[in-house]
């Protein structure tokens, strides 16, 4: 599933109604992103891993697989599901930006159920706002830029670039192998939260 939202097609269009659910339902994303993740799966595996309820496991296999981003390998019992790759360019609610659905992203918008961080920084930013903020987190992780600069660029305080990057590091780590000795650590200065108090809570 690889496609650009500009060729406006009915192809197109499936294709963002079968994710869309994906970063509306943080636990429909879990179960997508850990089949993304870990690899093939039977239900019986799901429910254990994510801690979900026999009729919801079954009911959310059912959803993706409808939509059409996982599938059973075959017809021996216990099922064993797949997810299909997403890469789905979309833009932004302004018109302004675009944004790839990935299943990184996925995978970082599902985290809002057990991550405070991801949590606020969506209702403050949207997805298209974390998804920048995930690229961020990525070229941050290769040293390639500091929370500081990535504060200036989105026009946030350096307190809260910080905090959304160390919470988006667990989950650019498990989908990119990223050298080490590369990775720039957390530089706060003494000026950040006095930034913070003083922003407009961006």
């Amino acid at each position: 599933m690889s496609h650009t939202a500009s060729h406006a097609n009915g192809e197109i269009i499936r294709d963002f109604l079968s994710v869309a659910d994906l970063l509306e339902e943080p636990r429909l994303a879990q179960l997508y992103a850990n089949l993304a993740r870990q690899g093939p799966a039977t239900v019986q595996e799901l429910m254990a891993a994510l801690d979900l309820p026999q009729g919801t496991a079954y009911t959310y296999v059912k959803r993706l697989a409808d939509a059409g981003v996982i599938e059973a390998t075959g017809d021996k019992q216990p099922r064993t599901y797949v997810a299909h790759p997403i890469d789905l360019t979309v833009s932004a609610g302004d018109g302004t930006r675009e944004y790839t659905i990935t299943p990184m992203l996925v995978d970082a918008v599902s985290r809002q159920s057990t991550n405070d961080d991801i949590e606020t920084y969506i209702a403050r930013h949207g997805v298209d706002g974390l998804a920048t903020a995930l690229t961020y987190t990525v070229a941050r992780e290769r040293g390639e830029v500091t929370h500081r600069l990535m504060a200036r660029d989105l026009d946030i305080s350096p307190l809260a670039a910080e905090i959304i990057l160390q919470a988006l590091r667990p989950v650019v780590h498990d989908h990119i192998d990223i050298e080490k000795s590369g990775a720039v650590g957390p530089d706060l200065g003494p000026d950040d939260e006095q930034t913070a108090e003083t922003s407009d809570d961006t």
